[in-house]
């Protein structure tokens, strides 16, 4: 009978994302064949995989993790875990990376997925070919690598593709007029580890993101003097010791100091970029047509499905988001995709929505480069997936933990992490503070069911 052949879909990266691909495609063996997973490195877990060495490794292979050392989660555990499998109960809100890490081996195990992981594999191309029977008249050819071996490649045939191979690897630095005359030392936040090396030293911090102002805090920790200059209005909250704030750096003068926007100048000891990361997939055939410019990856309905290759599916690009989450939802979206569930509207219209959404973004004043970044509109991002794809949305208290959780954190950077949430049921949760008290909420819960 035709329409019995199961779709064969190629996973790329075993970070959380690619297991989450994973996880979703195998609780549908009706619909899917077991999918092949290609990671590069030898284990699960992408970037929450710490590696105390930065650059790259003996073989030459550049470390991809960005982890620092004494990283603790920004989110509390109760809404950045998968839905269908919570962390641990006794672990405090904020859990340290080390933690995260050891949860997603519990999930890798849980769901089985280990035996789908090519381990030490790169994927070197992943090209469309048009098949009469194919899936929308589409198939995809994905040559991968044994490890650096590059004479042992190996090109299998797959109907669909999830690319999730992370955004947290290649260090994006800004072109800033003059950087080559800095006689300092440059970093960037991908080879920070911990704060000691920079004890006591003088930093410039570009950059007031979440990364940014944890690592000005760790170093605050160590008697360095911090400038945290950045571009958003000025925080209100109290800054730690010997941090001070400063508008963006615009240039670096002959004799190598920096320049601020006000025209103050800084001759730091340290320039530290903490500056986010480009996309990159450097395996997809350019006829795709997916391109990368300032930062927004597109053409990609739904921030996920380029129109003229609806097989393809590129997860877990947008940003400031909680993640987990998001991938759980996108992926069930793509399998509601394969299966029929949801059927794409046609490349036009897909273009046109595409078009539309970029359009309505740009007259709210978002620029070209945060489009990606969704903030509070990912809870309506997600629900439209859900209610589209025909599966059960996120629980009602998710959204409303987490956005209460960025008010605690902009009201007291310095001590939100030392506050715990216990969730009731759907609707309801609790906070405490590091005493056992029982904290106010600063949002209203959003009663819609």
């Amino acid at each position: 009978m035709p329409g019995i052949r199961k779709l064969r879909v190629a996973v790329i990266g075993a970070g959380a994302a690619g297991l989450c691909a994973a996880r979703h495609l195998l609780s549908r063996p009706d619909t899917f064949a077991a999918p092949v997973v290609y990671e590069l490195t030898k284990n699960i877990g992408g970037t929450w995989v710490y590696e105390e060495k930065v650059g790259h490794y003996e073989d030459g292979s550049p470390i991809h993790s960005s982890m620092y050392r004494d990283l603790r989660t920004n989110i509390p555990k109760e809404v950045m875990s998968f839905p269908d499998f919570p962390f641990a109960k006794h672990l405090s809100s904020f859990v340290h990376h080390t933690e995260v890490r050891k949860y997603l081996e519990q999930y890798c195990d849980h769901f089985r997925l280990r035996d789908y992981i090519q381990f030490g594999t790169s994927v070197a191309s992943v090209n469309p070919v048009s098949v009469k029977d194919g899936w929308n008249g589409l198939a995809w050819n994905v040559t991968s690598n044994n490890g650096l071996d590059h004479n042992k490649s190996t090109t299998e045939r797959f109907d669909a593709v999830m690319v999730c191979n992370g955004h947290f690897y290649d260090p994006y630095i800004p072109a800033i007029p003059g950087l080559d005359k800095f006689k300092g030392e440059l970093i960037h936040s991908h080879d920070y580890r911990s704060a000691e090396p920079l004890a006591g030293k003088s930093v410039v911090l570009l950059g007031a993101g979440l990364s940014g102002l944890d690592i000005a805090m760790e170093l605050s920790n160590v008697n360095a003097k911090v400038i945290l200059s950045h571009g958003q209005k000025p925080l209100t909250c109290p800054l730690p010791p010997g941090v001070q704030q400063a508008p963006p750096v615009t240039s670096v003068l002959d004799d190598g100091t920096l320049e601020f926007k006000d025209g103050k100048k800084a001759n730091p000891e340290v320039f530290m970029f903490c500056t986010g990361y480009n996309f990159t997939f450097p395996f997809l055939d350019e006829k795709v047509g997916v391109k990368v410019q300032e930062h927004l990856v597109s053409p990609l309905y739904k921030f996920l499905i380029p129109p003229a290759y609806p097989s393809l599916f590129i997860v877990g690009i947008c940003r400031a988001i909680c993640p987990f989450p998001h991938f759980h939802i996108q992926s069930q979206f793509v399998v509601s995709v394969l299966d029929g569930s949801f059927r794409l509207p046609s490349r036009e219209d897909m273009e046109k929505d595409i078009e539309l959404d970029i359009a309505a973004r740009r007259a709210r004043g978002i620029a070209t480069r945060h489009i990606l970044k969704l903030d509070s509109e990912q809870w309506d991002y997600n629900d439209e997936l859900a209610h589209l794809g025909g599966f059960k949305p996120l629980p009602r208290y998710w959204s409303n933990l987490y956005e209460s959780n960025k008010v605690f954190r902009a009201r007291d950077m310095l001590n939100y992490k030392t506050h715990n949430f216990t969730v009731l049921d759907n609707m309801e949760w609790k906070v405490h503070d590091v005493k056992g008290q029982q904290l106010q909420k600063p949002l209203a819960v959003n009663k819609q069911i």
